[in-house]
């Protein structure tokens, strides 16, 4: 199970549900160990039926490499991280995404690709390798209800991380695809203004901030509007980010 190809790394990070059981026959075909795909139909408290699909790796010899690779035992949802080793990044987030991720429009029309997972290795590994695709910079932080990340993306970000990672040919959930291809057609109102980029204060930026005898000398100096230089020197002197050294 080489995971620099993209099929197996995909693989790796993708969890389904039981409409999904044709992707689960893929994995069989890929997966050169024996293999069992099962259904089961239950009453539930929440529907009068329920299908459930299970793909059941019967080899030890596979189950041994899995968790060499990195894939732990039992429940997953805080503890799942990354492959061990190299892996096909575009493909494993894919994976991930298809799982527990969300790609679509916004109540407002605004495309957007969307992650909620526990595991912290797994936000900060889509936030790190996002950053590198589209220089969009996420602050991870876990909700105070549920106790998850919730990593969003929107608008060119979206467009952009969606079309990257569902390439033509690669696989994936069938209507995640076609909600991925969906956002390609979307264009920013010419009215709609775009968030400047976040700014990186460096030690030395801060010192020439407080040195400048007005916000407006530091602005010109460091080459940003008055505002952000504003805000910035308030949470200096204020005590909210430390004095540079």
């Amino acid at each position: 199970m080489d995971l620099t190809v993209p099929e197996y790394a995909y693989m790796f990070g993708v969890e389904i549900s039981a409409r999904d059981i044709e992707l689960l026959r893929r994995f069989q075909k890929l997966t050169p160990y024996y293999s069992r795909i099962t259904e089961r139909t239950r009453s539930t408290n929440f529907a009068e039926t329920h299908t459930s699909v299970v793909w059941s790796l019967c080899s030890l010899e596979a189950r041994t490499e899995l968790s060499e690779l990195g894939l732990p035992y039992g429940r997953k949802s805080k503890t799942i991280s990354p492959p061990l080793g190299e892996f096909s990044g575009r493909d494993y987030l894919r994976g991930v995404i298809d799982a527990d991720g969300s790609v679509g429009f916004t109540s407002q029309g605004f495309p957007f690709v969307s992650l909620t997972t526990k595991s912290t290795a797994i936000a900060a590994y889509t936030s790190c390798y996002v950053r590198v695709i589209t220089g969009a910079e996420r602050t991870l932080k876990r909700n105070a209800r549920d106790d998850i990340y919730n990593i969003l993306y929107t608008k060119e970000n979206a467009q952009q991380l969606a079309a990257h990672l569902y390439y033509p040919g690669c696989l994936s959930l069938e209507r995640k695809q076609t909600a991925a291809d969906s956002l390609v057609p979307w264009v920013r109102p010419a009215d709609m203004e775009r968030r400047p980029p976040r700014i990186h204060w460096t030690p030395e930026m801060d010192r020439i901030l407080l040195a400048a005898p007005t916000i407006a000398h530091a602005a010109v100096e460091l080459g940003y509007s008055t505002s952000p230089c504003q805000q910035r020197r308030w949470k200096l002197l204020h005590g909210v980010v430390p004095l540079p050294g």
